[in-house]
């Protein structure tokens, strides 16, 4: 498909004259590729703000009927772009062909579960809306009649992630709920992935045309130049941002948008390490299959998850499970990461750990070219751990810590000493989770997502899911970027009162 490197501003695509280009790059071949995306300038930006300020006026009084038939159409012309989407997004990611093809399904599913969802909102998005009749006859004073609805907050501003060109990006989780709830979207695309972010635009572009939406609703960005974002996010008409991405930039941005004078809510998914703990008797009983299990989990996506498993916590003594994960890693073979940036930030990283007092290095994956990444895993002791707070940051990649403790204090004081988490893992038997019912109550509160003896990677997309947790995971402890609650971000209540 041709890509003219344009962004896309209510119905148009746009670029300046003598507009400034970048391009893309190619993991895989470790160069530039070669379609300029051109740069977008303020005064493009401000038009698609003032775009989006226009079609919310029309677009939040649209019916849920109205909504659900829109969010069917792009995922319909999602589908309708067919394998030249994923040819184009493997070239720019290098992620997986068969990664590609799931994560498209899923970004297609999401849109479809949230059109569903408006369809059967009979009180109300998400059946929120409540009403309690009025009592005149009430002493000393007559009860009137409240209702409770949730009005859309207004234009909604998205930020592309890198390692989810599709679920987290365009048309991802964030565009797909803030659609739902109503609220207009501009997107500012990911510089990983500009030529998959014109082709999603594409397909939105003609569902709005189908479904007679108004041409603000949707703006797409291409801008390499930061002081876009910024931009953005301090724009009045913007009234709530989601982000995923890192904790540098989402502190940048939450700075400017601290110097508004109406603050919004600024919805980041900021990273984490996924803890998985492992109890004594579960490990004595399955210690190969676990390793095996966690390694395969790791080397997913080379380690790109943002529910990869960063650490391992282990009992002392657990030579068959330490083993194990050693002959795993040690033969699995190294991959592309996203960028140059994440390659080489992910290199100083494990030259650091290998550096580091009390750090040693258990096993390192074959590296077949120096661009690409291969696997480590590091092992300490809880109270090397536990007195190294550096050792709790997040290594975007294919790369583990492994954590031995001795009992159950020292595991309670590890959990206590966590950051927060999107997920953690618990593995043990029956007896295990009663024998440590402590551990797991002081943990919930790290994460949330806990999850019983399987692997964190990987999201189901449904109404229970929450993907979200304790900051610096996320930013809001109370929202959720995956499952239908993802439209709660967007949506205010408003109590209308008479009486009657």
């Amino acid at each position: 498909m041709e890509i003219s490197g344009a962004s896309y501003i209510a119905g148009q695509w746009q670029k300046a004259e003598n507009a400034q280009a970048f391009f893309g790059f190619s993991p895989k071949h470790n160069q530039p590729l070669t379609t300029p995306i051109y740069e977008a300038t303020s005064q493009m930006l401000n038009d698609a703000i003032t775009a989006s300020e226009q079609a919310f006026v029309s677009y939040r009084q649209t019916s849920f009927a109205q909504r659900a038939t829109f969010l069917f159409a792009i995922a319909d012309e999602i589908e309708a772009l067919g394998e030249a989407l994923i040819h184009v997004t493997h070239e720019e990611t290098n992620l997986p062909i068969a990664r590609l093809q799931g994560e498209r399904g899923r970004t297609i599913n999401q849109l479809r579960a949230f059109a569903h969802a408006l369809e059967q909102s009979s009180n109300g998005v998400l059946n929120l809306d409540q009403q309690d009749k009025a009592d005149p006859n009430r002493t000393p004073l007559p009860k009137p009649y409240t209702k409770l609805s949730h009005l859309p907050v207004g234009v909604v501003a998205v930020f592309g992630a890198s390692n989810f060109p599709y679920a987290f990006s365009t048309l991802g989780g964030d565009t797909a709920s803030a659609l739902a709830a109503g609220c207009p979207v501009i997107m500012k695309s990911h510089t990983a992935h500009p030529a998959t972010s014109e082709l999603m635009s594409k397909a939105i572009d003609r569902a709005i045309t189908k479904t007679n939406m108004p041409a603000g609703v949707f703006s797409m960005i291409q801008a390499k130049n930061y002081d876009i974002a910024h931009q953005l996010v301090a724009a009045d008409p913007i009234k709530a941002v989601g982000f995923t991405g890192s904790f540098t930039v989402a502190q940048k941005l939450m700075d400017t948008i601290g110097k508004r004078a109406e603050h919004i809510p600024f919805y980041g998914e900021l990273g984490s390490i996924n803890p998985q703990l492992i109890f004594a008797e579960h490990a004595a009983q399955h210690s190969e299959a676990l390793a095996q299990q966690l390694c395969q989990s790791l080397l997913m996506g080379n380690g790109q998850f943002c529910t990869s498993p960063g650490l391992w916590v282990v009992p002392k003594g657990s030579d068959v499970f330490i083993e194990t994960a050693k002959q795993q890693l040690s033969s699995s073979q190294s991959d592309t990461l996203l960028s140059p940036n994440i390659v080489n930030s992910f290199k100083q990283s494990v030259e650091t750990l290998k550096a580091t007092s009390g750090v040693t290095l258990l096993a390192q994956g074959l590296l077949q070219q120096q661009f690409h990444a291969n696997a480590h895993l590091f092992a300490t002791d809880a109270d090397t751990y536990l007195a190294n707070s550096a050792l709790h940051e997040e290594v975007f990649g294919p790369c583990a810590m492994l954590v031995t403790y001795e009992n159950e204090a020292q595991l309670l004081q590890l959990v206590d000493n966590l950051q927060g988490q999107l997920t953690a893992s618990i593995h043990g038997t029956d007896g295990d989770f009663i024998n440590h019912a402590k551990v797991i109550e002081s943990l919930q509160y790290k994460v949330g997502r806990l999850i019983e003896n399987q692997m964190p990677t990987g999201v189901e997309v449904c109404p229970s899911m929450n993907h979200g947790g304790p900051f610096p995971s996320s930013t809001d402890v109370r929202s959720t970027s995956v499952g239908l609650n993802a439209m709660l971000r967007f949506l205010r209540p408003l109590c209308r009162q008479r009486a009657d």
